[in-house]
């Protein structure tokens, strides 16, 4: 092969792997980095690999799957050379070891019998979105910790359905609504759900009452899956994530906490207190904190995104239809400050955005909140400043 010919293939196979690797993007002042970005002396080492890999006179090790599979070779073998910590994709924070395990959605019931729950502050995502009437519930997703047991699980409805598939997740629930059934029932999502194993995957707890008091364990969960053939060896693509550095330029307005009004009953009003000690927002319900049944953990967030989205009731149950699709308004709390965001739907993903770009996350664990836009953010959103 001649030299200029390596050169050419050099160029093009370097600029396809710098892509694979990650996009920077600025906000006012903030670089904010997609977790799976290389350091310097890997996009190096790299260069050096693909040249030598052009100069060969097999074109399968240039253009071939052989290429792929190398290069994820030699990056894994550069992560354990330099001492790299891998990442979690879901909440940014640093792995000792690879994490290929995929997510785990679960139906979270947020009746005020079914808490204190258990799991809940083990989540690296929670949805927090009306499900009938005035009752919210939780969609979280776990794919950084998996709790030894997670509930009271509650039925599906087919808005929580989407946005599980938007991380594909193995989709855990006990019930569902006609809508979601039918998603269920023609496998739109990999679930496992109680009214197909009641008594055994699915148990129910002493201490508390139908429907108040279905659990389910992770190894039962694992049970589950291997019983259905559902792969759980794939982790989700990666969330986008604030530099380290750039933590202390994020802006907004300073604010101790927040609350969120879902209706006119305050039993399901949720509200935010930031520790200013962890950098952590503590969440509440209805004054009451939020805790794990077993331990007394408090659920602690690194990131509250609450945003505003169409709603309608479909049925005399008062079950919803929401809209997820049209992007809107939103509010984007971080580090003890607020601001004002846009939502959009990016492959299932509910995202905040700023002047069109995708605005990064703290490292850790999220909370989204979405309230009815007849309501308004104005109208259900107070900030309190100390």
């Amino acid at each position: 092969m001649e030299f200029s010919e390596s050169i050419a293939i050099v160029k093009e196979n370097l600029f396809i792997k710098v892509e694979k690797f990650g996009k920077r993007y600025s906000k006012t002042g903030i670089e904010v980095l997609e977790i799976g970005g290389r350091m310097k002396k890997s996009i190096i080492f790299l260069f050096m690999t693909v040249l030598l890999t052009a100069c060969s006179d097999d074109p399968k090790k240039v253009n071939g799957h052989n290429e792929n599979h190398q290069s994820g070779n030699i990056h894994k073998e550069q992560q354990k050379s330099e001492g790299l910590a891998y990442t979690y994709p879901l909440t940014g924070l640093k792995s000792k070891e690879e994490n290929s395990n995929r997510a785990i959605g679960v139906m979270i019931n947020n009746h005020p019998a079914a808490r204190p729950q258990s799991g809940l502050s083990q989540a690296d995502i929670v949805y927090e979105v009306l499900a009938e009437g005035d009752i919210t519930r939780f969609l979280a997703i776990f794919q950084s910790e998996h709790p030894k047991l997670i509930g009271p699980v509650r039925s599906s409805r087919d808005y929580y359905i989407e946005l599980a598939k938007g991380y594909d997740t193995l989709y855990i629930a006990h019930g569902y609504s006609p809508e979601a059934k039918k998603l269920l029932t023609n496998g739109y999502i990999d679930n496992l759900n109680g009214m197909q194993y009641d008594g055994t995957l699915f148990k129910r707890a002493s201490y508390r009452v139908a429907p108040h008091n279905s659990y389910i364990s992770y190894s039962n969960i694992l049970k589950g899956a291997k019983q259905k053939q559902y792969s759980l060896d794939q982790s989700p693509d990666n969330l986008l994530f604030i530099k380290k550095a750039d933590l202390d330029k994020i802006a907004g307005e300073k604010t101790s906490a927040v609350s969120v009004k879902f209706s006119s009953d305050n039993a399901y009003n949720s509200q935010f207190k930031y520790n200013s000690d962890s950098q952590k927002y503590l969440r509440y319900s209805n004054g009451e904190q939020t805790v794990e049944y077993e331990t007394k953990s408090p659920v602690a967030v690194d990131n509250v995104f609450i945003l505003e989205a169409r709603h309608s009731v479909v049925d005399k149950k008062g079950r919803r239809e929401v809209d997820l699709t049209s992007g809107g308004k939103g509010y984007l709390l971080q580090k003890g400050r607020w601001r004002e965001v846009e939502w959009k739907n990016i492959n299932g993903r509910i995202l905040p955005f700023e002047n069109n770009k995708q605005a990064g996350l703290v490292p850790g664990k999220t909370w989204i909140d979405i309230i009815p836009s007849n309501l308004g953010l104005n109208a259900a959103v107070s900030f309190e400043t100390r």
